[in-house]
Order: C-alpha cells, then sequence, then structure tokens
C-alpha cells in the first residue's frame, strides 16, 4: 500500500501562508473576528453551512464568519444534552462552542437550509440566545425565475432589513452591487486554486487548499481574496515532484466537514483529491453574479437558480441525479470517486445509492465511508483508501 507523506509544506513562500492558516482554522475563539470588529467597529455574523448570502451581510457593513462545528478540537458535554443522539454531530458541536462563550462576540447568525436539523438549530438557538439576531434563511424550491426567483428575491431582500436594523448601515443597490464584485472576485480566485489542483494535485494538495479557503470564514472578502492568490502563486512557483497517486473525487462531506487528520490520511493513502464538495459555499454559485440582473437582489436569486452546485442539499427540478458528478469526474480526470458522508447525514446519504448508480453506468469505480467532525481514529479508513487506490492503478483502465 502506498505509504508516502505529503511533500513538507514549511518550505519556502507557502511556509508562512500555511502557518496562518492553520492557525485560524484551530482558533475556536475567533481572535481574528474580534480584531476586525475592534479595528472597524464592525458587527460580525455568523453563518451556518452550506451557503449564506454572506454579500447582504457585507453590504450591511458587517464581517461575515463561516461556522462549522468545533471539528475535534473540543470535546462535546452539554451540547448533547440538546439532540437526539442519532443525527449528525455539527448541532451538538455547535451548541457546545456557543454554550462556553466562544461566539459571544457573534451578534447575529443565518441558519441557511439544508436539512431539518439546521433548521431544529436554528429553534434553539432563539431559545437559548433570545438577544441575538437569529435567522432562519428559506431558498425556493421551484426553480422558474418568475416564481421560486421572485420568492427568494423578497427573501433576501426581507433578510437584508434586518441586517440593515442590526447594523444600522442600509443595503442599498450601489453598496449591494460592490459586494456582489467582491465576492465574486473571491470566487473566481478560489476557482484559480481549484483549477491549480485539478491540473497539478501535487502542487496545491486537498489539506492545504482546504485550510486556505477556510480562512475565508474569518478574513475580510478582499483580504482573503488576496491570500488565496498568494497561495497560488507559491504553489505554482514549489519544486513539488509528481508522485504515483490515483486522482480522485471525494463528495458527501458539503455540511459537516471531516477532520483534518482525516483529508490527510486520504493524501497519504495515495490518493491526489482532485476535487471535493467541502467548503462547498465558498464556490458558491458557480460563476460570476454581477451582471445577471440590474437588480442586484434578484440577480443574486438567479444566480442561486440557475448557477448553483450540484449536491445533496439543494432541489433539483430537473435531470438524472448523479450525472452531473459522473460529468465532473470525467472533466476532472479523477479515476474513481470517494464517498465520505457524515454519519446519519440524510442528504448524503439518501442520494448516494443515486450517485452510485451513475457511476457505474458510466464505469467508474467508487467506495464509500462515513465519519464525523470528531473522529480521531484513521487507520480504518487510510486502509480502505489505499486498497481503494492501489488497485485503480493495478488493475483500472481509466
Amino acid at each position: 500500500m502506498h505509504t508516502a507523506d505529503a511533500p513538507d509544506p514549511t518550505s519556502g513562500a507557502l511556509g508562512p501562508i500555511l502557518a496562518r492558516a492553520d492557525a485560524l482554522y484551530h482558533d475556536l475563539t475567533l481572535s481574528a473576528v474580534r480584531e476586525h470588529k475592534e479595528a472597524h467597529g464592525a458587527k460580525a455574523i455568523g453563518c451556518l453551512p452550506i451557503w449564506a448570502p454572506r454579500e447582504l451581510v457585507d453590504a450591511a457593513g458587517m464581517l461575515p464568519v463561516g461556522l462549522h462545528g468545533a471539528g475535534d478540537r473540543v470535546e462535546v458535554i452539554r451540547g448533547d444534552a440538546y439532540f437526539q443522539s442519532y443525527i449528525c454531530q455539527i448541532p451538538r458541536s455547535t451548541i457546545e462552542v456557543a454554550l462556553t462563550g466562544r461566539y459571544d462576540l457573534l451578534d447575529g447568525f443565518l441558519f441557511p437550509a439544508i436539512c431539518d436539523v439546521i433548521r431544529n438549530l436554528s429553534g434553539m438557538w432563539k431559545i437559548l440566545f433570545p438577544g441575538k439576531l437569529s435567522r432562519y434563511v428559506d431558498v425556493p424550491q421551484n426553480f422558474d425565475p418568475a416564481v421560486g426567483g421572485a420568492f427568494f428575491a423578497r427573501e433576501l431582500r426581507a433578510l437584508a432589513e434586518d441586517l440593515s436594523a442590526l447594523s444600522g448601515r442600509p443595503v442599498t443597490d450601489e453598496a449591494l452591487h460592490a459586494s456582489i464584485a467582491r465576492y465574486d472576485e473571491n470566487r473566481r480566485a478560489i476557482g484559480e486554486l481549484m483549477a491549480l489542483r485539478e491540473r497539478a494535485p501535487h502542487k496545491a494538495t486537498a489539506s492545504e487548499s482546504y485550510l486556505v479557503i477556510r480562512a475565508g470564514d474569518v478574513l475580510p472578502v478582499e483580504e482573503h481574496t488576496a491570500f488565496v492568490r498568494a497561495y497560488v502563486a507559491a504553489a505554482e512557483a514549489s519544486d513539488r515532484k509528481p508522485r504515483d497517486h490515483t486522482r480522485v473525487v471525494v463528495t458527501g462531506a458539503f455540511c459537516e466537514q471531516p477532520p483534518l487528520g482525516l483529508i490527510r490520511t486520504l493524501e497519504r493513502a495515495g490518493t491526489y483529491i482532485v476535487w471535493d464538495d467541502m467548503t462547498l459555499g465558498a464556490r458558491w454559485p458557480e460563476g460570476d453574479v454581477e451582471g445577471e440582473d440590474p437588480d442586484p437582489f434578484v440577480a443574486l436569486a438567479r444566480a442561486y437558480i440557475a448557477r448553483s452546485p450540484a449536491t445533496a442539499s439543494r432541489y433539483e427540478p430537473s435531470g438524472e441525479k448523479g450525472v452531473p458528478l459522473a460529468r465532473l469526474t470525467h472533466k476532472s480526470r479523477a479515476e474513481g470517486v470517494i464517498f465520505a458522508a457524515p454519519s446519519f447525514c440524510d442528504p448524503a446519504l439518501l442520494d448516494q445509492p443515486m450517485l452510485t448508480g451513475a457511476l457505474d453506468r458510466e464505469g467508474v469505480p467508487w467506495t464509500a465511508f462515513k465519519y464525523a467532525e470528531n473522529l480521531g481514529q484513521f487507520q480504518v479508513i487510510r486502509e480502505q483508501a489505499g486498497t481503494f487506490a492501489d488497485s485503480i492503478r493495478l488493475w483500472s483502465d481509466r
């Protein structure tokens, strides 16, 4: 089985970039957010996975902060008392972090429509933290622009009013257009990173890319855009050599994020992760929003309807489940797909049979496992992923 570790990331220009990304990832006290608030006198809004209209928060003069639970960095004790044991881990760890006071510096929270678990978490939040803005963000199920698009544009306007009331700054069309342009540029930078991973995964590894994109959870958007591009330039210029790894797509991890150690385990098992749906919200929607419509609220609504990535948490009004995944696998020249879904994640696990069926029809090898964000033992997963990668290299004709 392939056991070679990833290249040393501390050499050259990559070292300081990755050191900062790692520090931001592990800082559950959100010190970067606190520093931003103190320097600019601004408020900050926590955004739960997967997608949130961060452009509205930014246009209201506040900092959107991505929240992804506590991972494997906090022992969940009180959080277990609020939710049943047969659901995913992320609501329990999110409650745990909040009850310990680490989210006290946040002035409000957005709970996008993902699943019943996040919906229930938003209700629990209103009970536990009545003094904070707590807003459930509904999304359209009808993808006719005249119906679902009109509904969503109204929903976004109502949300903008709530955010403006909190910040004291109205979300004008001019401010929202400017914010959309900033986030379009950020998505372009992340797209450049994803393209480098697809083209030369030995230079921009999945674990490093993950940390660099996650830095956007706590940094202002323009600062994060520059940060991503600095990493891309440093990775591109590095002298890292390609290895005999198997190119794979990892899917199913769109909401509750896998431990960083799990991502590194997959790499050490002999895979290059050339695409994944981790940190999917940072790349949502696909393509630019600015220019979609003169009305910025309509532009955001139409972009959501027309160019949202295919994912289990998003309603798909037409087309066959699994076709986008099969196309993406071919486009990225992946040799196989790894389904990595959180335990008890209904959207991911209910979609999986339809996705694997589409891959079987295309002759794409796949394997699957489940994880929790606080998983601490990776040996079994390393053996499974390593065997999968080796079998493709030995016997697959892809």
